[in-house]
This record gives structure tokens, C-alpha cells and sequence, in this order.
């Protein structure tokens, strides 16, 4: 990662690692490659001299920068010198970004945590409370009152968009105007080429104007240079060393420096240098050997079929020998896995399952249980059509001990418990008036399937059907309608549902479709031009002018718990085939989720 040897003026330098064995393998950014920064005087002097110089002449600076990091730093620059020079207090210095702004608040929050200086000017007040630094949490450029001398710092560091871009656009032709790039620069981007001073830019509009405002380059970066990291190298002392985060070129020639560092040691003390590209793999061969017993189930051979060493087990039949045979003869062999638990204990290490951690160590295997109270102002009935529209396989089961009376506050039902993933995540409504409890164990499953339920339960109090479903009483699916009363849910509008929904995905797939629907069945009659489909036995097809025909029927049968018989006919097989696959498609996509 992003590292620097050099303290600055809140952050505090890297340090050396404590141990003195030298590491088998160090990642280590080459974000600089060979460069070497000037001396932290007189890039300070530099910087501040710039914009000293940009403003007393009447112009405006501009700074872009990363909303967190450098941004503090120079904001502390700039602040004191402010306040050593009276003469510049008149001019006003904007800092323009909203998370730059959210990272403030942090650093004045924790700013005991910073290196010696801020800590001892914490006596005096907050350093990071600034008093000539306005914070603009929102800025309307075009209605930017710019029409004196002022210094922004604004975000995107890189000037590809955002208020930083829009502020350059605006000031680049003015050659009162400067801009100070204070930190690293990517390929290709708008702050890396006007470092080489252009003629001309390009605007986010894609207007070609002039760039005759002041363009000047102090790096500020949070990257070493060569010295400090060919110093941390040789001072670490790496087996193997990994070059990252850095260009191609820039981390060529760091290799290069770094290989003719250590040519001056014998070749088997020269730790080998890779630079591999994104995504490429790097593998390291180890010569310590370790060995560790395997224990428990893990030591008992596969209950498979024989393998081909066990061929002598075979009697004379064929026929492959008992499974008791099979497992005293089975003996691993080199290259096989093993899945389990290394523990160390005493210089001696064992690998076990999880189940036989409790019978070969002192060691027990643990669970975290999570629970989260959701406010929820809907009624059960609403919960409980949202889970089952998105989960499959639900167990749910009513605790009626705790029914509320009528006219008190409470659940109409008593508790109910909603199980899926084998038990392993429950949402309970009821138990709290306004309340549903989720409750899971804790694993990349789980974690996925409550998080999934928590934003469900907040749609389920917001949409339309909670708003139709909580406009009447609430009736039990295996409750009878009350007398004089009507059913919450309408099978007959639920079924016409489905079959227009058939219908649009018909129709956005295939274009021409008619739809005839009557009581449970819907007929969707498809056409279209036969110069699309040339695998057809009859290019004219039963239609005018050329097309193919085909009739598709979807019938729900009484009772079929949402189940519908799907009947597809049509001349040429492969549109039958099509259209099959596309209302297959839609009805798998309309199902809920099925959890184990």
C-alpha cells in the first residue's frame, strides 16, 4: 500500500518493522519509480510562494485535490502561512467537496491521534478548526462569485470532472489565473497533461480553448521516493520482493536501480524482483518444510469407490472388496488435499475437522448469533406476502399464548416466526408492537440472506401493496372470510396478473402478439416475418405476406397453487422452440428464491 517515510505536518512517518528476522516476501509500492522528492522546506516554500504570487496579481488559484489526505496537509500550509502574512488575509480560501468536508470532522475528532505537532498545538485549540478556511459544502459554479482573487481547493485531484473541472474550464484562459497540481498525476489524465504545459485544453463540453493561465507542479504525495524506498528495502532486507501500484515505466526502472543495488552481493543472497502485471499471478516456492499430524475423520480413507492403487482388492469376480477392506488399505499419496483446522501447540502441529476440534485439542468451536430490531409499522399479512414472494421453502410457525385482546395494542395473530436456511435465519413480528426481530447466525450466507430480508421489510411499509394490504382488516390465508366480508386476495385479478405479464415479455421479445384471455387461460397468438427464421419447413407460414405463426396457451387449473400448464404450437419448431424458452424464462424469473 500507499506508504512515506517522511512526517509531514499531521501524519506520522511509517516505521520500520520491530522483528529482525528479514521477510520472505515484501509488497512494496513503485509508485515513483526513481525520482527523489525535494526537501520538505522548499516544497512548502514553493507552494506557498506560488500562490502568494497568483493572488497578489489579481488572480485565482486553483488546487485540486483527493477529498482525504493531502487535502488536510495543505490546508494546514496554507492556513499559517495565512496567518503569518496579514497582507493575505483579505483573500479568501474556499475548500470545496462534500467528503473532503465529512473527513475534516474526523480529523478534529481525533486529531490527539496525530503526530507530535498537532498534539502539541492541541493546548492552544484544534489546528484542524481553521480561521481562514471557508468550507463550502455546496458550490453552483456557474453562480460562483469569482470576481476577485481567491484560492479553491477542490475535488477531483485528477481534473477529469466534478467542481475542480468545472472551475478550471472556467479560469484557464485567464493568465491571472493558476493552477497547482500538489499531488500524483495518472497517465492520461487532464492534471497530468497540462503538467507539460499545452497550448490548448479541451472543456467537458469538447470546446478546444486556450490555456494561458499559470500551471506549476509541487508534489505533496503520500508515496515514498526512490531514497526513502530503496532505503526501507535494504533496511528490511526481503527474500522476495513484489513492485505495486505504480506505471510500467516508473516500475521498470525502480527494478532496474534496485537490481543494480544488490549486484554487488553474491547471487544467492539477491532477493528476486517482480513486477507482474494486474491480475497475474506471482508463485513463490518454499524449501522450510513442515509437517503436521492429521487426525480424526480426516485420517480415515474416502468412502469412493476404490481408487487405482486398490486394484488388489478386487476378488476374482470383479467385484470390489468390503469398505472396511478399502479403508485399511487406503494410504494417501502425494498431491492429495486435505480441508481442516492447523493447530500449533508446543512445536507440534495437528490438522483435524471442525467437528474433532473439541476430542484432539483444548479448543471449541464457536458461533456468532446476530440480532437486529427493524422498525415496522405494517402488519404481519404484509411481511408475510413480501418473504414469500422472494424466498422459497419458508417454515412459519404462530405462537397464539401471546394474542392481544381486542382494543389493546398488539400483534392480531400472536408471534410469528418466519424460518428459512435450515433454521439458520428467523424473523419474528409481533413480539414487539412496531418491531420485527431478524435474528441469524452468522456466515457469508446468512449475512447475505438478512441483509437481503432487512431491506425487504423497509420496502415491504412503503410500497402499494402494503398500502392495499393495511388499508382492511387482515385475514389468515387459512382463516374463513368473515362473514358479509370479501377475501383479501383476489385469485381470478392475481391469475390475469401473471397472464399479462406473459403477455409483455411476449411482446417485447417477438413485437407482433394478440392476447385473448378468458377466466384462467390466456391464448397469445405470435407473428412474425419469415425472412428471420430460415430453419422453418414453410417460409410463408399460415399469416399474410410471409410470416410465421404461433399460438401459445397458458391455463391455471383450479387449485394449482399458482401452477400454470404451458401448450406451444407452430409450423416451424425452432419460433415454437423460442417462445417456450422465453415463457419458461419468465416464469423461472418470477418465482421466489429458493433458500436451503
Amino acid at each position: 500500500g500507499d506508504y512515506s517515510m517522511e512526517e509531514d505536518r499531521h501524519l506520522m512517518a511509517a516505521e520500520l518493522p520491530k522483528y529482525h528476522a528479514s521477510p520472505d516476501v515484501l509488497i512494496v509500492e513503485a509508485t515513483y519509480g526513481v525520482q527523489v522528492h525535494a526537501s520538505r522546506a522548499e516544497r512548502e516554500a514553493r507552494f506557498t510562494g506560488t500562490i502568494e504570487r497568483i493572488v497578489t496579481g489579481g488572480g485565482r488559484c486553483l488546487i485540486p485535490v483527493f477529498a482525504l489526505g493531502r487535502a488536510q496537509e495543505l490546508l494546514l500550509i496554507l492556513d499559517e502561512y495565512w496567518r503569518e502574512h496579514p497582507h493575505l488575509q483579505s483573500v479568501p480560501i474556499y475548500y470545496a467537496s462534500k467528503m473532503a468536508s465529512r473527513a475534516l470532522r474526523v480529523y478534529q475528532t481525533y486529531a490527539n491521534m496525530m503526530n507530535a505537532r498537532i498534539r502539541s498545538q492541541m493546548d492552544l485549540g484544534n489546528p484542524f478548526s481553521f480561521t481562514h478556511i471557508r468550507n463550502l459544502k455546496s458550490i453552483d459554479v456557474n453562480n460562483f462569485d469569482d470576481r476577485g482573487p481567491s484560492v479553491v481547493f477542490a475535488s477531483p485531484g485528477m481534473l477529469q470532472s466534478g467542481v475542480s473541472r468545472q472551475l478550471f474550464d472556467r479560469w484557464a484562459t485567464d493568465p491571472k489565473n493558476g493552477v497547482l497540481i500538489a499531488g500524483y498525476a495518472v497517465e492520461h489524465t487532464l492534471a497530468k497533461e497540462i503538467m507539460s504545459q499545452p497550448k490548448e485544453v479541451v472543456t467537458m463540453e469538447g470546446r478546444r480553448q486556450p490555456l494561458n493561465a499559470l500551471v506549476d507542479y509541487v508534489s505533496f504525495s503520500a508515496h515514498v521516493d526512490f531514497v526513502q524506498n530503496r532505503d526501507f528495502i535494504t533496511s528490511v532486507n526481503p527474500r522476495n520482493i513484489i513492485l505495486v501500484h505504480g506505471a510500467k515505466e516508473e516500475m521498470g526502472r525502480l527494478k532496474g536501480a534496485l537490481i543494480m543495488n544488490y549486484a554487488k552481493l553474491p547471487e544467492n543472497k539477491r532477493p528476486t524482483i517482480a513486477m507482474p502485471p494486474n491480475e497475474v499471478e506471482v508463485k513463490y516456492i518454499f524449501t522450510r518444510r513442515r509437517s503436521a499430524k492429521v487426525m480424526g475423520k480426516l485420517a480415515e480413507a474416502p468412502s469412493t469407490t476404490a481408487t487405482d492403487d486398490m486394484d488388489e482388492y478386487n476378488d476374482a469376480d470383479g467385484d470390489i472388496a468390503n469398505q472396511s477392506d478399502k479403508k485399511a488399505g487406503y494410504e494417501p499419496r502425494k498431491g492429495d488435499s486435505v480441508r481442516g483446522i492447523l493447530v500449533t501447540q508446543q512445536n507440534s502441529s495437528k490438522v483435524v475437522a471442525p467437528e474433532d476440534l473439541s476430542t484432539y485439542t483444548p479448543l471449541r468451536v464457536g458461533s456468532v448469533s446476530s440480532r437486529l430490531h427493524v422498525p415496522f409499522v405494517g402488519k404481519v399479512e404484509t411481511l408475510r406476502m413480501f418473504l414469500n414472494e422472494m424466498f422459497r421453502g419458508i417454515q412459519e410457525s404462530i405462537d397464539t399464548s401471546t394474542m392481544k385482546d381486542d382494543g389493546e395494542e398488539g400483534s392480531e395473530e400472536g408471534v410469528v416466526t418466519f424460518v428459512m436456511h435450515g433454521g439458520q435465519v428467523k424473523v419474528i413480528a409481533g413480539k414487539t408492537t412496531g418491531v420485527v426481530t431478524v435474528e441469524w447466525d452468522c456466515s457469508s450466507v446468512g449475512d447475505v440472506i438478512a441483509d437481503s430480508i432487512v431491506a425487504l421489510i423497509m420496502h415491504a411499509q412503503s410500497s402499494s401493496a402494503s398500502i392495499r394490504l393495511t388499508s382492511q382488516a387482515c385475514v389468515h390465508k387459512s382463516k374463513k372470510p368473515r362473514e358479509g366480508g370479501e377475501e383479501t386476495d383476489d385469485p381470478e385479478k392475481t391469475t390475469e396478473e401473471h397472464l399479462r405479464a406473459l403477455h409483455s415479455a411476449l411482446v417485447d421479445q417477438f413485437l407482433s402478439v394478440e392476447a385473448t384471455y378468458e377466466a384462467k387461460k390466456g391464448t397469445f397468438e405470435i407473428k412474425i416475418d419469415a425472412a428471420l427464421y430460415d430453419g422453418g419447413d414453410d417460409k410463408d407460414g399460415d399469416g399474410d405476406d410471409g410470416a410465421l405463426v404461433c399460438t401459445a396457451m397458458v391455463e391455471f387449473e383450479e387449485d394449482s397453487d399458482g401452477i400454470a400448464k404451458i401448450t406451444v404450437e407452430s409450423e416451424d419448431e425452432k419460433l415454437a422452440t423460442n417462445v417456450r424458452a422465453c415463457l419458461h424464462n419468465v416464469a423461472a424469473a418470477s418465482a421466489p428464491i429458493a433458500i436451503d
